[in-house]
């Protein structure tokens, strides 16, 4: 049978070597991270402008819809829905046999009648030296110059009716009426074009507007706001409130709706930003009043989740639901409810969301 080494002898030996690798172990034993410091904000109430807002649209304030002037089939579509166009560009080509026959006939008539009119002025110019002379009588002469203005003037309705022919040969040619870009094309090469109908859909990029309709019940409060501001939309649901340049509303309100339309023009730096067609926050801002502000970047927005960090008392952060009221800017956005006037709320959710965090002293 095999022998083993008595247990005595193999006791020494272990603890000597659980001796040597102590200081090892000890050294690889990291140290613990720096606990994260996350400023507060006390959610004190502050004197804020109160009003109503609405949602607008932003739309051109130059927009034109081009539409056809002649008939005939729509043999070349030019352009297409994004293309940036500029004054005089043509957009489409209609077929132009019937009206480049009817200029060529005009032409033909032109020519007629100037081959007229100087038969007519040669023959006036005869009979008058004959009667100067006492050859023809004054009769002959009044027919001469009678003969002469008919032809004069069957020139120029030869001319008129030229004019008019190659005035009608270019309304087959469709063109921009202005710089800027193609929002849509409304007919396709092979479409029947009759006078009327829409070929495309032409806007300028500036300047741009916000359009919100009001409803007639806030009509008055609405004129007399103190400020109507704009948000410019940006990322995470913040953004900028603008000032509009120029105000107009329409003197006739929706029948059906039963609102007055604001058309807000935007000043240039700000509608750089802005698209045709997207949507906007149009505040109406009257007298002051008390509100519970935090700042923006303090709302932590996940979905449908609107919450903040704020500071307990046995250390850490607990995360509380906000109800949020109106965004007042650079100031704050609103807390209806979920915060009492004295919690202190974490500037960075982010990092006061880390285990171990705790509000900076």
């Amino acid at each position: 049978m095999p022998r083993f080494p008595a247990p005595s002898s193999l006791r020494p030996r272990r603890w000597l070597a659980a001796l040597c690798l102590a200081p090892a172990v000890a050294l690889a034993v990291p140290a613990d991270p720096a606990v994260p410091e996350v400023p507060v904000v006390k959610a004190a109430p502050q004197s804020v402008a109160v009003g109503f807002e609405f949602d607008g649209t932003v739309e051109p304030v130059k927009q034109s819809t081009v539409s056809a002037q002649a008939s005939g089939r729509v043999v070349q579509l030019a352009v297409t829905a994004g293309d940036r166009v500029h004054a005089g560009q043509l957009l489409a080509t209609i077929d132009d046999r019937e009206s480049r026959t009817g200029l060529q006939r005009s032409q033909a008539q032109v020519a007629q009648a100037d081959a007229e009119l100087r038969n007519a002025q040669a023959h006036a110019r005869r009979t008058r030296e004959l009667q100067a002379q006492g050859f023809v009588s004054r009769a002959a002469l009044d027919t001469a110059e009678a003969s002469l203005k008919s032809a004069q003037a069957s020139r120029e309705q030869a001319a008129a009716g030229e004019r008019q022919s190659a005035l009608a040969q270019g309304f087959t040619r469709v063109t921009a009426p202005y710089d800027g870009w193609v929002r849509e094309t409304l007919v396709q090469a092979g479409d029947l074009a009759v006078p009327g109908k829409p070929v495309a859909t032409v806007y300028a990029p500036l300047p741009l507007r916000a359009v919100v309709h009001v409803p007639l019940s806030r009509g008055a409060a609405a004129r007399s706001a103190a400020d109507v501001e704009v948000r410019i939309p940006a990322g995470n649901g913040g953004g900028a409130w603008v000032k509009p340049v120029q105000r107009e509303v329409l003197p006739v309100a929706d029948s059906v709706a039963q609102t007055l339309e604001w058309r807000l023009q935007l000043p240039p730096a700000a509608a750089g930003q802005l698209a045709p067609g997207q949507q906007v926050r149009v505040r109406f801002s009257g007298s002051e009043t008390v509100r519970v502000l935090v700042p923006s970047g303090a709302v932590l927005r996940r979905g449908e989740l609107t919450a903040v960090y704020v500071a307990s008392p046995q250390g850490g952060f607990v995360l509380k639901a906000v109800r949020l009221g109106a965004d007042h800017g650079t100031a704050g956005v609103e807390v209806l409810a979920g915060l009492r006037a004295d919690d202190m709320v974490a500037v960075d959710p982010v990092r006061a969301g880390l285990a171990g965090a705790r509000a900076a002293r």
